[in-house]
């Protein structure tokens, strides 16, 4: 992170037409426009049935509703090719899929026993509508790869970087336990015998329970993490800089025993985390990655996050608890830090300071050194980015001075999320002339 740079936050889901077709180029042209130089993302994979991003039926396959309509199919050639340079995943990914709709779309340990056995052998005994099926499945996946790659062009002419996102965890139901039930804590029935989750803290008296099954680090270390190799290649050949979630994971993860219903009753324990980085450092001549570091952080994590010198995270949002050392607050956000106003689960700007109560929007704008809140976006829009932090990322919201209701996503509420999209004549007028003279007065403009 050589340079000081601003960037945005946005999903492609919203994007007018919620695809990646030409619309894009605009979209990139804007950015350029306004001196924006970091163009953030959440996971392109195939997200569940609430439109969630974070919980996929595959941690390699990216998602193919992104596709534009028409957009051109690969020939042969181009499919024999994306298949010899993706592995095995692709190949695991399309019989899964074709089982899973043949199966009625039930989860894979509900289906019959002869599917059940995970034996790639079978895809030798499809018949010719299931192979044709299976080709067709890694078409897709041929077909948004070089979309993908396609973009990451675009945006590298513009002087963009892409910045993506990956959740540690994966889904039970994926097609990742299920072809590699090894890599994984389960028994001998398939379930998980722990899930993940995290303590007990402030926010919550129970904890979270995700129910995430757990990895089984020592049987990955044992095949060198071929897998998390494999699955961080993925992810840079879309993206120039990677978000980890949950990265406190590769430091200690907080085991809960499939049978409790809450996250109080768990454990701490050590992962090879730093082994892990290593692997993924000489294979990718670096680490380009930015560790999500929010919530109960322990001295190991923050050593770890320093030992592979990897900028850590600061949201705005949560700068106001009085106290003056809270890392949040703009004069103590550091250089090894990407800066947010909010994020996917923060209200927006606005929606978030309308709901405070009198008493703390007076000390949120003395903290920020405002005496009014006409514009409380752009306040907190103009002390991110004349922050230290390396990035400072705006989500479109904040940009745009909306209100609640364009809110992303609503933690712990199932529905209603992931869905809002903006207009082109939102990003009309002055708005890029407008951003472009806030990035260039914090000195983040660059060579945008």
């Amino acid at each position: 992170m050589e340079e000081y740079r601003a960037g945005v936050l946005l999903h492609p889901t919203s994007l007018p037409g919620s695809r990646l077709d030409d619309a894009v180029f605009r979209w990139l042209d804007f950015m350029h426009d306004a001196g924006l130089t970091v163009w953030q993302v959440l996971p392109l994979v195939i997200p569940d049935r609430t439109l969630s991003p974070y919980r996929s039926c595959s941690a390699f396959a990216a998602d193919p509703a992104l596709l534009p309509e028409n957009y051109p199919l690969p020939d042969d050639d181009a499919i024999d090719e994306f298949l010899s340079s993706n592995g095995s995943w692709v190949e695991e990914f399309a019989l899964f899929t074709l089982l899973s709709e043949r199966m009625g779309h039930r989860r894979w340990w509900q289906w019959t026993d002869n599917l059940d056995r995970r034996d790639h052998a079978m895809s030798t005994a499809l018949s010719p509508p299931e192979r044709a099926r299976v080709r067709d499945i890694v078409a897709q996946q041929c077909r948004i790869d070089r979309r993908l790659n396609e973009i990451r062009r675009e945006a590298s002419d513009r002087g963009i970087l892409l910045f993506g996102d990956m959740p540690i965890f994966v889904a039970l139901e994926s097609v990742d336990v299920w072809a590699h039930p090894e890599y994984f804590l389960l028994d001998d029935q398939y379930r998980p015998r722990y899930v993940t989750g995290v303590p007990p803290d402030y926010f919550s008296q129970t904890g979270q329970r995700w129910g995430n099954p757990h990895f089984d680090w020592q049987a990955m270390a044992a095949n060198e993490f071929d897998w998390w190799r494999a699955r961080i290649a993925r992810q840079f050949s879309f993206f120039d800089i990677l978000r980890l979630d949950h990265f406190r994971a590769l430091a200690a993860v907080w085991m809960i025993e499939a049978e409790c219903d809450s996250a109080v009753e768990g454990f701490w324990q050590d992962t090879p985390g730093r082994d892990l980085l290593e692997r993924i450092s000489a294979d990718q001549g670096g680490l380009p990655i930015v560790a999500e570091d929010l919530g109960y952080i322990t001295d190991d994590v923050r050593a770890l996050r320093r030992e592979f010198t990897l900028p850590g995270m600061a949201v705005l949002q949560f700068a106001f608890d009085g106290s003056p050392d809270n890392p949040h607050r703009p004069e103590n956000i550091s250089r090894d830090c990407v800066a947010y106003t909010g994020t996917h689960d923060n209200d927006t700007c606005v929606g978030w300071f309308g709901s405070l109560d009198a008493y703390t929007r007076s000390f949120v704008l003395d903290v920020l050194g405002r005496r009014g809140a006409g514009d409380i976006a752009g306040v907190m829009i103009d002390a991110m980015l004349r922050s230290a932090a390396c990035m400072a990322i705006t989500p479109l919201q904040d940009f745009l001075r909306l209100p609640a209701t364009a809110r992303m996503n609503t933690p712990g509420v199932p529905e209603g999320n992931w869905r809002w999209q903006f207009a082109w004549e939102e990003i009309g007028g002055d708005l890029a002339d407008r951003i472009r003279a806030a990035v260039q007065a914090s000195g983040r403009l660059g060579s945008a």
